[in-house]
């Protein structure tokens, strides 16, 4: 039968981290004499590593950068405040740990895939005791990409020999959109992520994920459907599309 692999992010869909972030934020503009950012802020700047997180937390803006010689101190004190905080306020979101299980247990190869940094990865996915729930960890300084480039996902895919066709990934942003669109995945996105302040339920086109869903225990339910692909095994009952 055939094998299906699940690629996952990390924040925003599995794990709701603002609140560390946020502490690390306002620390670092603290010492370097910036004004304090809301929790809000912080939220919709999340989502595209903590190199433009720092940039966005002190412009105030989505694209606008720290000059060069300003940008390395204000990394390594984010970094230094992050690696105080990480975990610390970070919650698992309703559901997901009985998901994951869930599929497991039904032959779904499960890999984490997430834009943050190995670093704080792997003591986050330990520190809220889901690590074991995955095969594989692809952080965003693993590969020379990350997402929205398809470089983490194919890396999974390539690892356990799985075709594009039998993989998706779950996320809550564009830029999960874009990296399961390059890389052949199907797509499936929570709406309660981050995703800088757009509902995924807006997004049209090629950027329109082929599920969405309000819940992660919905995907135990929605797995069948025919836009994912097929498992090892089930115990659902329910037909599966291959």
């Amino acid at each position: 039968m055939t094998q299906t692999l699940i690629t996952i992010d990390l924040d925003g869909t599995l794990v709701d981290s603002v609140g560390d972030l946020h502490a690390s934020v306002n620390d670092m503009q603290a010492q370097l004499g910036g004004a304090p950012r809301s929790v809000e802020q912080v939220r919709t700047w999340v989502g595209n590593g903590i190199d433009k997180l720092v940039h966005r937390a002190i412009t105030d803006s989505m694209d606008e950068e720290v000059s060069r010689t300003e940008f390395p101190e204000a990394l390594w004190r984010f970094r230094q405040s992050y690696q105080r905080n990480n975990g610390t306020r970070s919650t698992v979101y309703p559901g997901v740990v009985k998901t994951l299980e869930h599929l497991r247990s039904n032959g779904y190869r499960l890999i984490c895939v997430t834009n943050k940094a190995a670093q704080f990865t792997l003591p986050l996915l330990k520190n809220l005791n889901i690590e074991h729930l995955f095969e594989l960890t692809v952080s965003g300084d693993d590969l020379a990409e990350k997402k929205p480039h398809p470089a983490q996902l194919l890396h999974a895919a390539t690892t356990f020999s799985i075709k594009p066709e039998n993989c998706a990934h779950v996320g809550d942003s564009v830029s999960d959109i874009k990296a399961a669109r390059a890389a052949g995945f199907n797509c499936i996105c929570v709406s309660y992520g981050y995703n800088h302040g757009q509902s995924v339920w807006d997004l049209t086109g090629d950027l329109k994920p082929d599920l969405v869903v309000d819940q992660f225990d919905e995907l135990i339910a929605h797995w069948a459907e025919s836009v994912l692909p097929d498992s090892t095994a089930h115990n659902s009952g329910q037909n599966q599309t291959t």
